[in-house]
């Protein structure tokens, strides 16, 4: 039992010890991370600062880039946080080195550092590499859906938008009257204005929505275009037309038929006096054919106007924009429900190093398999020329079924594995003896995809698939916390996006056990 407390006194008077290095321990991850920054190649981020001149000296990029490492992987993406933690937590103290920088200084770098991020990618790669991380025999490619800075009530129809640029606009040059009254052509100072501001988000917005809507309305022009000469050749395309071509269509058989029935009607009016043999064709007119042929044109006009009718009530597919953070869209998840953000797709080796990123506004996966292959083959030959080693290719792609098409399993690339289904069911049914596959197999590129998962080998190849697509996105967004964007603007997104995974390939590389103090001292040497 205790026999009394021990004082509390707060005026003692402590000193640290005068060398950083005795701050922290000798095994804080800290010291790693530091050596870590200074073994990779930031002059993309020098060449984004400026130095000389007249004012007081700048800080340090190789700083700033450890800095905001480090309480990325803290979960701290707050600037203001960061700032507040450079004066309270040793291990952000020692990171600056006795320099503070305050939040506005952290806020500019990161907003200004999109170009110089992808060289920081590739280099945190090349170091693990170097440390023998990155093996890319069997890799996996999945999206993960994550939040941006924006709220889905921002999101407005073409027209509201339309409506908002027009009450900016007449706001705006109400402004400039106003001022031009004021202080005359001359005075006054000009508005610096954001780089992006609220107006100029709205008009962000408008334009995109209006370049989707033209798009959409081209490609609805091509494939009527298309069903149109096919049908003209003789060779019609099987299923419903498309609504461009729904009512040409139906025009056209009515004038042939009409045609017809008049060829008929005036070749039996040619034979008059003659005895005819077999009964008068009936008139144009009164023709059956030429009546369904009407009635066929009839409805393909109301199922047209209903279209329109339900365009312009703002039913149906509506083209949706967010006033807050244009590049966003709203993406479905998991579970029902809709969110704010982006689609990151990620192609990831068997040690769980993202190795190919990409921040996608597609609500789908399916047309980025292609590019995202591309990506992770360009990041392995990359990673192999690093390391002085000649086996680094990708052997096997393993995907679930968003990435199915026809396109995707016969595109040039390394060899694949592609679901067919939900991978339980594929299981399933290659254990039922009833569902075999035997010669009679369709010939079809799925239906071989589908018979290959079937197959022992097939199986145990896609079980990887799992852990290793999964594990970086659970990481990322369980324990380091990462669940939305803080820049915006699809460009700096990405940007965020691609830093937050090269801080999740840093910190892989420490966990393992690759990277080490011992392991940089000798790549320095």
């Amino acid at each position: 039992m205790a026999k009394g407390y021990r004082p509390v006194i707060r005026d003692q008077g402590f000193l640290l010890p005068p060398d950083m290095r005795d701050w922290l321990p000798e095994g804080h991850p800290v010291w790693l991370v530091i050596e870590a920054v200074g073994q990779l190649d930031t002059s993309a981020f020098h060449a984004r600062r400026k130095a000389g001149g007249a004012g007081a000296a700048g800080y340090d990029p190789d700083m700033l880039v450890t800095l905001l490492v480090w309480a990325y992987a803290n979960r701290v993406t707050s600037s203001r946080r960061v700032e507040r933690l450079c004066g309270q937590d040793l291990a952000f103290r020692v990171i600056c080195g006795g320099n503070l920088p305050d939040h506005a200084t952290i806020a500019r770098f990161r907003k200004d550092f999109s170009e110089a991020v992808p060289a920081l990618f590739a280099e945190v790669l090349g170091l693990c590499a170097l440390l023998g991380m990155g093996k890319v025999g069997v890799v996996a490619l999945d999206g993960t859906k994550i939040a941006a800075s924006a709220s889905k009530s921002a999101n407005r129809a073409e027209e509201a938008l339309r409506k908002m640029a027009e009450e900016a606009a007449a706001a705006h040059a109400a402004a400039d009257e106003a001022e031009d009254a004021l202080f005359g052509d001359s005075g006054g100072d000009d508005d610096p204005g954001e780089p992006f501001t609220r107006r100029e988000r709205v008009a962000a917005a408008l334009a995109s929505a209006r370049a989707e809507r033209e798009a959409r309305e081209a490609e609805e022009r091509r494939k009527a275009e298309e069903h149109l000469r096919a049908a003209e050749a003789g060779a019609p395309v099987k299923g419903r037309p498309p609504a461009g071509a729904e009512v040409e269509l139906a025009r056209r058989e009515v004038a042939r038929e009409e045609a017809a029935a008049q060829a008929r009607w005036e070749e039996y009016a040619a034979a008059a006096g003659k005895k005819p043999r077999h009964r008068p064709p009936a008139r144009p007119q009164e023709s059956a054919r030429v009546r369904r042929a009407q009635a066929r044109l009839g409805k393909a006009l109301a199922t047209q106007a209903a279209r329109q009718a339900a365009a312009g009530a703002g039913a149906g597919q509506v083209i949706r924009r967010n006033v807050t953070e244009p590049g966003s869209r709203l993406m479905p998840v998991r579970g029902g429900g809709f969110i704010q953000g982006y689609n990151a797709q990620n192609v990831t080796s068997s040690d769980v190093l993202i190795i190919a990123t990409r921040l996608t506004q597609d609500t789908t996966d399916v047309t980025w398999y292609q590019p995202m292959t591309s990506d992770a083959t360009a990041a392995a030959a990359a990673m192999a020329a690093a390391a002085g080693r000649q086996d680094q290719e990708i052997g096997l792609v393993l995907a679930d079924a968003g990435y199915l098409s026809e396109a995707n399993l016969t595109c040039d690339g390394p060899d694949r594995l592609i679901a067919t289904g939900k991978h339980r069911d594929l299981e399933k049914a290659a254990r039922s003896p009833g569902d075999s596959s035997g010669d009679e197999e369709q010939a079809s590129v799925i239906a071989a995809m589908a018979a290959r998962l079937a197959t022992p080998a097939g199986i145990t190849a896609y079980r990887q698939r799992g852990h290793i697509a999964e594990t970086p996105h659970g990481n990322i967004k369980h324990n380091l916390g990462f669940r939305q964007l803080t820049m915006r603007g699809h460009r700096k997104a990405s940007a965020e996006w691609a830093f937050i995974v090269s801080v999740h390939n840093l910190l892989t590389a420490i966990t393992s056990g690759h990277l080490t103090r011992q392991a940089l001292r000798e790549l320095a040497t």
